[in-house]
């Protein structure tokens, strides 16, 4: 009777196992052109770090196939880093890997967790070659919706970038949809200053689209905003 029990006792956890193991994602369709990508990055923060970032970074411009790259640092948060870059498709990102892997290698020396990648489509953005400003704010907001309202969100995601492009400061605003996980979004904007960032921040459409979204969310509204590493 105890052995029968211990068997149906251990199938019972190993059955449980299975359902609570996360799903692998699907694989990045090599189709998606352009391909955005935001890779975060935690360092220990002191200076080696950006000099590091900023050599990732450089490489990424220079491989084939890249379209733009611009690194970030979090205001108040000096370790953590985000490369914001554009490919022509998942093909240019694998074969720029390659030669990038002594970047990647030396960052991971030094950090406090992974790299983590995540891979997007076009959602709605602006022009690839809107130059950086040392004294802009960037934010790099990361909106999660539940399944069932992904085609919701993307209404209001698509209202929201109109209506901050079109407000005073703004230097570009872009919304990128994750291939693998089509409700989450990244969103990217950047502002000529801190200013007008605070200004946009309480206007009305920022709020209204605040308010839907509070109707749909799957987390946290996760918007942490940066300095751009010249």
């Amino acid at each position: 009777m105890t052995v029968r029990f211990a068997a149906l006792f251990l199938t019972v956890l190993s059955f449980s196992a299975v359902a609570q193991a996360p799903a692998t994602p699907p694989p990045v369709p090599p189709d998606v052109s352009p391909l955005y990508v935001a890779t975060y990055i935690e360092l220990r923060p002191n200076a080696e770090g950006a000099t590091l970032v900023k050599a990732y970074r450089d490489a990424s411009r220079a491989a084939t196939g890249n379209l733009r790259a611009v690194a970030v640092q979090r205001m108040r948060r000096p370790g953590q880093f985000v490369v914001l870059s554009a490919w022509q498709n998942k093909a240019a990102w694998d074969a720029a890997g390659e030669g990038m892997k002594v970047h990647r290698e030396k960052l991971h020396a030094v950090r406090n967790a992974p790299a983590d990648d995540r891979f997007h489509n076009a959602l709605t953005v602006g022009p690839m070659d809107i130059p950086g400003a040392a004294s802009a704010v960037y934010g790099v907001t990361h909106v999660d919706v539940i399944p069932p309202q992904k085609d919701n969100a993307i209404v209001a995601l698509k209202a929201l970038g109109e209506a901050n492009r079109a407000a005073g400061g703004s230097v570009r605003y872009d919304i990128v949809q994750q291939t693998n996980r089509p409700n989450h979004f990244t969103v990217i904007e950047m502002w000529r200053s801190r200013t007008d960032y605070e200004a946009n921040s309480m206007s009305a459409h920022q709020r209204e689209f605040r308010d839907k979204l509070a109707q749909m969310t799957g987390a946290l509204y996760d918007e942490r905003l940066y300095e751009i590493l010249e």
